[in-house]
């Protein structure tokens, strides 16, 4: 059974860094997509950045890019996301996703996600 644990959330002021962690557990394969969604109060939730953990392969949204890394830790079998420049439009609830890597659909599709971890909160302020 996959597992999927975020931490690292919390409050920062405009400008600021926070970073995210996925510890994941339970893959059958070492090819697979993960990816770092998030969604604000009454919006819907949208991918904000992936990686495939057999090529290393990432992929950002336009509003994050330049700003946030994704990034693989093997030994610690964490995928993490190093938010910088933090903006309040960047305010949400932040998910840890996965799937096969070859599973039909863009990086960016949540439905095509099959395991989801619980959130973690980032606050931004002005």
């Amino acid at each position: 059974q996959i597992q999927l644990v975020e931490s690292g959330g919390g409050s920062v002021q405009a400008g600021g860094s926070l970073k995210l962690s996925c510890a994941f557990s339970g893959f059958r394969t070492n090819h697979n997509l993960l990816a770092w969604f998030r969604q604000a109060s009454g919006n819907d939730r949208e991918g904000v950045a992936s990686l495939f953990t057999g090529t290393g392969r990432t992929y950002y949204a336009d509003s994050v890019r330049g700003r946030f890394t994704i990034s693989q830790d093997t030994s610690k079998k964490t995928v993490n996301l190093q938010m910088n420049s933090l903006k309040p439009e960047d305010t949400g609830v932040y998910y840890c996703a996965a799937r096969p890597a070859l599973s039909k659909g863009t990086w960016s599709d949540s439905p095509a996600y099959n395991s989801w971890g619980q959130g973690t909160q980032v606050t931004v302020s002005s």
